[in-house]
């Protein structure tokens, strides 16, 4: 990516992020605008979503933004001077639900370790 797509991508995330907690505060208060990319040519964007809360919660507020979609495009639009409004994905954001489970992977290879550990002292000599 070039600096600019970064610098757009960055300001994106910081409007978009603003623009939601303060035109939408009780829907968005558990959305977060986790990343952007936008393409070398400026035409198309992903935007990634984390929402926090249970997964009905996760997959009304998801909900919410896709019928929020073309509010959001203009609104970006505006707040953001570039020659055309790219058309944005809007994508959930995963990562925290990876790491979590790597974490329990670790946390039962820890435990596993410490039973075969007791077991090994257990033993008779």
């Amino acid at each position: 990516m070039s600096n600019r797509t970064i610098r757009i991508a960055e300001l994106v995330q910081r409007e978009l992020g603003a623009y939601l907690h303060t035109r939408y505060q009780h829907e968005a208060v558990a959305i977060t605008v986790a990343g952007v990319q936008v393409a070398a040519d400026l035409k198309t964007g992903k935007i990634f979503f984390s929402i926090f809360g249970s997964d009905e919660t996760v997959d009304d507020r998801f909900r919410w933004l896709r019928k929020k979609r073309a509010e959001i495009r203009r609104e970006l639009a505006q707040r953001i001077q570039i020659k055309h409004a790219p058309d944005w994905i809007f994508l959930m954001d995963e990562t925290m639900e990876r790491g979590n489970k790597v974490l329990d992977i670790l946390d039962q290879i820890e435990n596993a370790a410490k039973h075969r550990s007791a077991e090994t002292e257990e033993e008779p000599k």
